[in-house]
């Protein structure tokens, strides 16, 4: 009878860590797969182009050259929509003087597979290597730009590649961080180690710029500061008004100034 038992609540607790596992992962992705805007629309110049990873998953990405750019942009977008959902910030840091790529991960737009942390990590590192070989970027002419979940991925990449320096939009410290705050009532052991800034910026000698809103809804502030305070210099804070995806334009005069500035200083 004891060993029914045992085995009974071994079964129950299986199925409730299966459950939040499958909470967590919706909780993260939400692609869309449809493109209804592209960067014609606001009247930049751009090249559709498909990128294969390493495990032969094909991504999908638009370059915008920009002739009188010193620096080019690698863009990492948040867990939702897709590119055609970015094109407002692209114009602004078009018009800040950057060349652009900009990536949907697997799963999102017209990239293939599945939405996985781990895919995503392989995603930015194909696009790095597209830059790298294709369009002859060098390390020192390649700034990072994660926007939410992408700053995770922006961290990961520079914290595995040399890059030039790092923009980090809306960031947050690591996935479990997160979780806790949408299932407060969870255990925290409960939810993996996922996107873990935290650890990694740490060992990211690069220069930072963090741009966070005191009124972001959907990562707390205290979230970002935390990152930033683990940060290794050189590293500044931008602190921003509005919510979490209009930030960028409802502060968009200091967003731009703060962003010019600090490559001015590389």
């Amino acid at each position: 009878m004891m060993v029914r038992i045992i085995l009974i609540l071994l079964l129950g607790l299986g199925l409730i860590f299966g459950y939040v596992k499958y909470l967590e992962h919706k909780g993260v992705y939400y692609p869309v797969k449809e493109i209804l805007i592209y960067p014609e629309s606001a009247g930049l110049s751009f090249n559709d182009v498909y990128i294969t990873t390493e495990d032969n998953i094909i991504i999908n990405g638009w370059f915008i050259p920009n002739p009188k750019a010193e620096y080019i942009l690698l863009f990492f977008h948040g867990n939702a929509g897709n590119i055609g959902d970015r094109i407002d910030k692209l114009k602004l840091l078009y018009q800040a003087g950057f060349g652009i790529l900009i990536i949907d991960y697997r799963g999102f737009g017209k990239s293939r597979g599945r939405a996985l942390e781990s895919g995503f990590y392989r995603d930015a590192s194909a696009a790095y290597d597209y830059l790298m070989n294709t369009i002859n970027v060098k390390p020192e002419q390649l700034v990072l730009y994660g926007e939410s979940l992408g700053s995770a991925v922006a961290v990961d990449l520079a914290f595995h590649r040399k890059v030039r320096a790092l923009i980090l939009e809306g960031a947050f410290s690591r996935g479990r961080d997160m979780a806790v705050r949408i299932y407060p009532l969870l255990p925290r052991f409960v939810f993996s180690n996922s996107f873990d800034s935290l650890t990694k910026i740490k060992e990211i000698n690069a220069p930072k710029l963090f741009i966070h809103s005191r009124d972001d809804e959907i990562v707390p502030f205290n979230l970002a500061k935390k990152l930033y305070d683990n940060a290794k210099g050189p590293k500044e804070f931008l602190e921003i008004q509005g919510d979490h995806n209009s930030a960028f334009l409802s502060s968009q005069r200091s967003y731009i100034s703060s962003i010019s500035t600090f490559i001015e200083k590389l």
